[in-house]
């Protein structure tokens, strides 16, 4: 078996919170303790979870956009957190970043074809202008675009066009590794869906891993291989798309799942409701940070601090006793709702039949 692409273990990163005139430190914020995962080449894995449970830190972290306290970041077997700045500036060129908001990321006094051009001359891939704007032309031609809007501003762009624009800025230097920072959550639906399109047919043309962050879980399914669930800093539950959503372990999990939104009204589902809010990273719960929460808690969650264990079969859980929680909720049909099945599938088809006709 081949060794991973990146290999994170133990990544920790602590804020420090500082008060006072004179900045007396008070404390840390624990954004992220001791995280542990891998990806392989041409894989995709997610990491979802509530905001403020430390997913993005963990990407910068990844990136060294941010430097971690603890722990170890390994990228094609080599240490990152031991190399120089010269020597970290030229393993960029194999490791880019989608951000959330590509309005923001994009230099607004820079052309596309400017800032396209930028990570070319820094790495020296392109000897001469000519090489350069076919390169550009290339770029855009690969994410939906075309040549001559080398030429224009970010703010002459839709939304959807300007997320286009940052993922052919990741592309530009041909890396191995990108991590995708909520790259479709501030898109309109419809847009949603081309730009994770666009994505996967990157990946199966360039062999491209992706570390998609995201809290969107309907979203995740479509793109991700596998998936990792955060709270607090930490990793509660890691396995395939198909069986984290098949067979959620974790409680945490089954609450996010049951969140997700279904497009069927006269489907009824089960939720698993949390109660209270997400405790202070500054001062996480002891034992099961999850344990304030959790309704399945018992008297040891408050003391023994979990263990991510695999079951061997590529699904692991921080939980010693999710093999006696009952089944996860699932869908069932509703009681009674045949009449507003029929109404929907009329209205559907009206629809469909004044759209026809309009057009």
């Amino acid at each position: 078996m081949s060794a991973p692409l990146l290999e994170v273990q133990s990544l920790a990163k602590h804020f420090p919170v500082k008060q006072g005139v004179f900045g007396r430190l008070s404390g840390h914020v624990r954004a992220v303790d001791g995280v542990d995962f891998h990806l392989d080449a041409g894989e995709t894995l997610a990491i979802v979870g509530e905001s403020g449970c430390g997913k993005s830190t963990v990407g910068r972290l990844v990136l060294r956009l941010l430097e971690p306290t603890g722990g170890s970041v390994r990228f094609e077997g080599q240490d990152l957190l031991a190399l120089s700045d010269s020597r970290m500036r030229a393993q960029r060129r194999r490791m880019q970043v989608i951000f959330q908001d590509p309005y923001a990321s994009l230099n607004p006094r820079m052309t596309v074809g400017a800032m396209l051009s930028e990570p070319l001359m820094l790495h020296g891939l392109a000897a001469s202008d000519a090489a350069r704007r076919a390169r550009v032309g290339e770029l855009l031609d690969l994410v939906g675009l075309r040549p001559e809007h080398a030429r224009r501003y970010p703010h002459e762009f839709s939304g959807g066009q300007r997320q286009r624009l940052a993922i052919a800025r990741a592309l530009a230097v041909e890396p191995q590794l990108i991590v995708a920072d909520e790259p479709v959550s501030a898109l309109d639906v419809s847009i949603q869906a081309q730009v994770i399109n666009l994505m996967r047919s990157l990946q199966a043309r360039f062999g491209l891993a992706y570390v998609f962050i995201s809290h969107d879980l309907a979203v995740v399914k479509h793109i991700a291989d596998r998936i990792a669930v955060m709270y607090l800093g930490k990793i509660v539950e890691t396995a395939t798309t198909d069986e984290l959503f098949s067979n959620p372990r974790h409680p945490y999990t089954r609450a996010l799942l049951s969140a997700v939104p279904m497009p069927d009204p006269t489907v009824v589902r089960e939720r698993a409701l949390l109660e209270g809010d997400i405790p202070s990273a500054m001062n996480p719960p002891p034992g099961c940070r999850f344990h304030t929460r959790c309704r399945h808690a018992r008297e040891s969650c408050k003391i023994d601090v979990p263990v991510l264990a695999d079951d061997g079969a590529g699904h692991s859980t921080a939980c010693p006793w999710w093999s006696e929680f009952p089944p996860a909720p699932s869908l069932v049909e509703g009681t009674g709702q045949d009449q507003d099945r029929i109404r929907l599938a009329r209205l559907q088809a009206a629809f469909v039949t004044s759209h026809m006709e309009a057009t």
